[in-house]
């Protein structure tokens, strides 16, 4: 083989020696920097995912917060302005609220209850003694949605023994200059079996949840109690007779209440019975001395026959409207022949004198709502509420002291919107202090901020 041709064919070897390499140096190259896009890529998509993580846990805390700002100063406003109707409001508030808690995306207290605001009532250790007043949750649909939003008493209903109606629509009416509303519900209700099926349920799913027996619940095996089912909690259920029961017939309107307290009574630890609606033809008029001992008599003894350990405690819902001495005294009376452990002072008024304050400007629109038929509730019924319940303290002294008997319960219910408020009734002799109407107007937090304002005046030695 010639010189010449060795060297051209190591020439074409080198070549392509040289060729092979430049391919692997190209394909390292393409690979290294391949790596590198991966490699930046994965880190930004792990920085953006932790972000988008972050932010909805973040969000998911917040808005799930009762101290949340949106829940005072979005949430309700926004709703007045979606639903004109405030009846539309309320029912669209409550299916709102079941299906959050279904979801577990409703509003809950996340703060831990201050121990100064321990209290006792009726011989339970409650975490506070704020209650949310029946009316807000009718029908017993929500009440873990309630005491979640940190109440210590949840109270429902009212129910009555059929399903009825209520007062024609519309029957609701806001008055935002006043943060007041008048309502003419009339007591709309589903009836007592209604509730009965809806609650029985309710304690058989904790029940299970737990391991034991619907009767260890109902025993007090369970280390709650029956009714609210929740530690330091208590469940109030109002019954009251249906309207077209006739009022003058003292047997009919003592068999509504009784098979009321029949189907409620196991799942209850506060039976309410209310003869203070003014919508309700008749109602008040219960609360005359003579047809009041009757009545809670027969609600006294059904609630004993309750098939528990440990009885419901009974309490009478009596109107702020009937407040002179004599009527207060009578009301007393009866409560002390008949053996209630308690009284529930006030709920709406009738009455539309000094509702609103001086040099309050009130537009068309909300000074018809004011001369709406019905009851009014709102921040205006304060000052009448702690008048109420200095007075029915200082007549249960008394009768206490002249008959023997054990002090009786005071819950007060009017008005209350603050913590000092809170503070000024449970210093004028009541255990309890309940919202509704500020609950509608303030929104879900506001048992938390009431709480707080409460906490924050007892550690500054003002209450």
């Amino acid at each position: 083989m010639s010189a010449s041709l060795l060297r051209s064919r190591f020439a074409a070897q080198t070549t392509g020696v040289l060729a092979a390499r430049q391919r692997i140096a190209n394909e390292q190259r393409r690979n290294a920097s391949s790596s590198s896009r991966f490699t930046g890529s994965s880190a930004k998509t792990i920085v953006y995912g932790t972000a988008l993580a972050a932010s909805t846990l973040f969000a998911y805390f917040y808005t799930t917060d009762t101290r949340a700002f949106v829940h005072r100063w979005v949430v309700p406003p926004m709703i007045r302005i979606i639903f004109p109707d405030a009846e539309d409001a309320h029912h669209a508030g409550t299916a709102a609220l079941k299906s959050l808690y279904a979801l577990n995306l409703h509003p809950r207290e996340r703060v831990k209850e201050a121990e100064e605001l321990k209290a006792e009532v009726f011989g339970t250790e409650v975490k506070n003694p704020i209650g949310i007043s029946a009316g807000l949750d009718k029908d017993g649909e929500i009440p873990d949605v309630l005491f979640d939003l940190g109440a210590g008493i949840v109270e429902v209903g009212g129910c009555t023994p059929l399903p009825q109606g209520g007062n024609p629509k519309p029957r609701v009416f806001r008055v935002p200059g006043l943060d007041g509303m008048v309502n003419r519900y009339g007591l709309n209700s589903r009836g007592a079996d209604d509730m009965a099926i809806r609650l029985r349920d309710r304690l058989r799913r904790f029940a299970r949840s737990i391991g034991v027996t619907e009767t260890d619940v109902l025993n007090d095996n369970a280390g709650v109690p029956p009714g609210s089912l929740k530690s330091g909690r208590l469940l109030a259920v109002q019954i009251a007779k249906n309207k077209d029961t006739d009022g003058s017939n003292e047997k009919a309107v003592a068999d509504d209440h009784v098979y009321c307290v029949k189907r409620l009574a196991p799942y209850a630890d506060i039976l309410v019975v209310n003869v203070s609606s003014p919508n309700t033809p008749g109602l008040r008029d219960l609360q005359a001395t003579g047809p009041l001992s009757r009545l809670l008599s027969a609600v006294v003894d059904e609630a004993s026959r309750t098939s528990r350990r440990n009885k419901p405690k009974v309490m009478v819902k009596v109107s702020p409207d009937e407040d002179d001495d004599d009527q207060v005294s009578g009301i007393v009376a009866a409560v002390s022949n008949s053996g209630v452990d308690g009284i529930i002072v006030g709920n709406t008024t009738k009455r539309r004198t000094g509702l609103a304050p001086q040099g309050a400007r009130l537009t068309a629109r909300e000074q018809k709502a004011l001369a709406e038929d019905g009851g009014y509730s709102g921040p205006a019924m304060f000052e009448r509420t702690l008048r109420l319940v200095g007075k029915y303290r200082q007549h249960l002294q008394s009768s206490a002291l002249k008959e023997g008997d054990e002090q009786k319960t005071l819950f007060a219910t009017g008005g209350i919107t603050n913590g000092h408020q809170a503070l000024q009734v449970l210093n004028a002799g009541a255990s309890v202090a309940m919202v509704y109407t500020g609950m509608v107007y303030g929104g879900s937090g506001t048992v938390t901020r009431i709480k707080g304002e409460m906490r924050d005046e007892i550690r500054a030695g003002k209450a």
